[in-house]
């Protein structure tokens, strides 16, 4: 059975995702879907600490809280669907990539609902963890990567030049078609680079020796 990965470009109330698997150490494409991670598609709900700015603490805390619980049961909904998917493919999700913001830990509530910037980048910040808690439930091993170093950590990974692989990212979206753009190629490249440590990662394994 081949062994899959997908990768995870999230944003305000949904996430780009992109399935890979390897075939004699080339990548392939086994599917790419938009997973929406709110019920209630709307501004609300997609910008879930700007709307708690308008409610009392309290009240907005739990608001918060019920949307990144949503948002993690939709997820994880959307990776079992997945794992159903490819199964008849002959392929085995082992890996999920994650790609991160480069921001710092963002601080209390209170400070967070005082600055217009610390909302914004909480926003973003509570999709991408209700994703890592949606493959905690799931059992997957999460790949974390900062999106700034994605590509540079790849062209190490690969021992290939920077234009080579975006080149060969951008071809594997083709056979797909559009959209193929760069939440699709930075999903998709962060899955291969996930599955390919997981592969090396086994091989690397010593061998238990018989008593």
């Amino acid at each position: 059975m081949l062994q899959a990965a997908l990768g995870f470009r999230a944003h305000s109330g949904w996430a780009a995702l992109v399935a890979v698997s390897l075939e004699r150490g080339q990548p392939s494409v086994l599917c790419r879907k938009r997973v929406q991670l709110v019920e209630t598609f709307n501004y609300d709900f997609r910008q879930p600490y700007h709307t708690a700015k308008k409610m009392p603490l309290q009240d907005g805390r739990e608001f918060i809280s019920t949307v990144k619980l949503q948002a993690s049961r939709l997820a994880a909904a959307a990776l079992r669907e997945l794992q159903v998917e490819i199964k008849p493919a002959g392929c085995r999700l082992v890996a999920v990539a994650l790609l991160l913001a480069s921001g710092r830990p963002l601080p209390a509530l209170e400070d967070i609902l005082a600055s217009h910037a610390l909302i914004h980048t909480a926003d973003g910040e509570l999709f991408r963890e209700a994703l890592a808690e949606a493959c905690a439930r799931c059992g997957m091993r999460l790949c974390r990567v900062k999106e700034k170093n994605l590509v540079d950590e790849a062209v190490c990974c690969f021992k290939v030049r920077e234009a080579a692989l975006l080149k060969r990212v951008a071809e594997l979206g083709r056979p797909l078609g559009s959209p193929w753009s760069q939440d699709e190629k930075f999903a998709a490249l962060a899955a291969w680079l996930a599955l390919s440590q997981s592969v090396r990662g086994k091989s690397a394994k010593p061998k238990t020796r018989r008593a």
